[in-house]
């Protein structure tokens, strides 16, 4: 596998570690060669499994896994044969942890990789081909069924069959799976050295307080999000009655127009302060003009070349799948592709005409710009330089593209508004977005450390989440649950397997990057009304950073675009400033925050418990009716 030069270096090894640079620059510029096509294999039969869910592609995938893994181990083996330490370059130092990290992850027990494979398979399968069905609708996958319900629908008791009904169809089904997943995963970790897999997880931050740092950045953010809470339940109170509400204070969880109460911008009809105000339709507006699959992603893309940024590539066109096919399973959840080989990148998401998707689409093709722009790098460096910033540099357009200036340039909005009052709708539906995500992107990992120290375990899975839950989301089960259910693995991350804490990083990182980017732009504008289109300062600002990928500790990276190298929160803070003094005074009357502990009771008037049983069940009563009149069962 490794030729001459790395059977020289093992034998030489043998003896004592070598120190000579010169051949540690063969060796890494060597495996950077092998590893390319290895990786461009591997993620080429990963998309075929991804985007065609088969048994064959599945073991195709599987084996290619283990393939990889093989090379790793032998790659940190011939590695450590090297007095890697002490290397003056600090690159090539670099670079040479990176290869022992990455072997010493993969387990040396082949039959246990094969397994954390097939579960991992099994868990994504169960989750992309979960149905729902409804007595009125049909059996519904997530997207985009059920999704439309879920972000359209004010129908209390609608809401409530989709959310239960989609947590039957998939994280209750994988509950068992999942606990056998996370045994394996852990003994696989522990071959590293690591305790577990999220102690391993979190090593990729380079920073030992990290779990602190969060946690701190997360109690800076808090207050801000207590307001909008308050603001929102009161809101809901008036449009489903304060008798649906717990009185501890928390809101119940399908009332968000999304099916996890990620982001609450979907409701936003429900909560707009002021409707005389100036305000647009988006997703209407884009039906009206006609726009398709293809024209979203075009005007992503002109957004990112304005700034200087490279358009998407010929492969990109051909080989992405942005629609969703008719004529096989697939795994609706939109991600980013890099195959490692310089021109192909891909987005694999079940596109739709809304405006949610249309943020979607600049947020996937974000990834593909930071692909594109460290694909100079050796492979070992084509990461972002943490997984926070990769997901903050997906986002970061977004608090430019949502502005009403972009939105009058590209024609979604016929005037700007100056008005004191528009100004605080626009502020409120990006708060939904930005703002009410920050604890579901904290909790979410807090759970799953939990769960891999073995703080958390199967008996108490759900109970658990939903403490999490209620603690800082001030959010509650709408029914019933117990252990029998499993609600994390109702989020495709969990199934999915992909750390979570990288979101709530990026929520953080991408204000302080917009600031610094206004900065360069020369905005005289407020924070939250910058749009840095078709400015190349702000692009090569941006790129100076891009460009650096994985190969600096991110603290440097950081530097590079806003001359600090720390995380802060106040950008966010000041960002949203305006409308957390205008959302203080309109709570004013209100008992804002909410019990750390779930309610203990769940309201269930008569009218609505029958209301949601007969959406379950009368399918269910016919089949056993007609089999009891059939047999006379008495």
């Amino acid at each position: 596998m490794w030729g001459a030069l790395i059977l020289g270096v093992l034998f030489r090894g043998a003896l004592t570690q070598i120190s000579d640079e010169n051949l540690g620059w063969n060796f890494v510029n060597e495996y950077n060669n092998k590893v390319g096509s290895l990786w461009n294999e591997n993620v080429k039969k990963s998309w075929n499994y991804y985007t065609n869910l088969t048994d064959y592609n599945l073991e195709v995938m599987t084996n290619s896994t283990l393939q990889m893994a093989e090379f790793d181990k032998e790659a940190a083996k011939n590695a450590s044969t090297f007095a890697h330490d002490g290397f003056g370059n600090a690159t090539l130092k670099r670079l040479f942890k990176k290869i022992v990290n990455i072997g010493f992850a993969a387990t040396n027990d082949s039959e246990q990789l094969k397994a954390i494979s097939n579960l991992e398979a099994d868990l994504t399968g169960i989750y992309s081909k979960g149905k729902v069905c409804l007595e009125s609708k049909g059996c519904l996958q997530l997207e985009p069924g059920l999704t439309d319900i879920i972000t359209n629908s004010r129908s209390y008791e609608e809401l409530l069959a989709v959310w239960k009904g989609w947590r039957d169809a998939s994280g209750k089904l994988m509950r068992t799976k999942y606990t056998d997943f996370v045994k394996a995963m852990n003994a696989a970790i522990k071959f590293s050295g690591f305790n577990d897999t999220g102690e391993y997880w979190r090593s990729w931050y380079e920073t030992p307080t990290f779990e602190q740092d969060v946690r701190t950045l997360f109690e800076e953010l808090e207050p801000l999000y207590v307001e909008l809470h308050a603001y929102v339940r009161k809101r809901l109170k008036e449009k489903y009655g304060k008798d649906m509400f717990p009185e501890t204070g928390h809101i119940p969880a399908h009332l968000f127009g999304n099916m996890w109460a990620q982001q609450w911008s979907n409701i936003y009809d429900l909560l707009v302060p002021f409707p005389g105000a100036s305000s647009v339709d988006i997703t209407a507006k884009m039906k009206e003009q006609n726009y398709n699959v293809t024209h979203m992603y075009r005007v992503a893309e002109d957004f990112f070349m304005s700034i200087g940024m490279e358009k998407m590539t010929d492969a990109f066109w051909q080989n992405s799948m942005l629609v969703k096919p008719t004529d096989r399973d697939v795994v609706c959840h939109a991600s980013a592709w890099d195959f490692y080989d310089e021109n192909d990148f891909r987005i694999k998401q079940c596109t739709s005409v809304t405006e949610d998707q249309l943020l979607t689409v600049h947020h996937e093709m974000g990834h593909i710009v930071y692909y594109q722009n460290y694909k100079h790098l050796p492979r070992l460096f084509r990461r972002g330089a943490n997984p926070g910033f990769h997901e903050g540099m997906a986002d970061i357009v977004s608090l430019s593209f949502q502005t009403p200036e972009h939105m009058k340039v590209i024609g979604l909005l016929d005037e700007v508004p100056q008005d004191s009052d528009s100004d605080i709708n626009f502020l409120l539906k990006m708060a939904l977005d930005k703002v009410a995500f920050l604890p579901f992107g904290y909790l979410i990992d807090q759970w799953r450390w939990s769960v891999f120290r073995g703080d958390t375990n199967s008996s108490n899975y759900n109970q658990h989440w939903w403490d999490l839950r209620c603690r800082f989301q001030g959010i509650s089960s709408p029914v019933k649950r117990t252990e029998e259910d499993f609600d994390p693995g109702a989020k495709y991350h969990i199934p999915g397997n992909t750390p979570y804490i990288r979101y709530f990083v990026s929520f953080v990182v991408q204000f302080q990057w917009h600031e610094a980017l206004c900065r360069e732009a020369g905005n005289t504008r407020p924070l939250h009304r910058c749009d840095i289109y078709n400015n190349t300062n702000a692009g090569n600002k941006l790129r100076e950073m891009l460009r650096m990928g994985s190969s600096k500790p991110w603290q440097d990276a950081m530097e590079a675009i806003t001359g600090q190298r720390t995380m802060s929160a106040k950008p966010l803070v000041n960002y949203f400033d305006p409308l957390l003094k205008w959302l203080k005074e309109q709570n004013k009357e209100e008992n804002t925050g909410w019990s750390a502990s779930c309610p203990s009771s769940i309201p269930t008037p008569s009218a609505l418990a029958a209301g949601s049983a007969n959406l379950f069940i009368s399918i269910t009563c016919f089949v056993l009716c007609v089999f009891f009149a059939f047999f006379q069962i008495r």
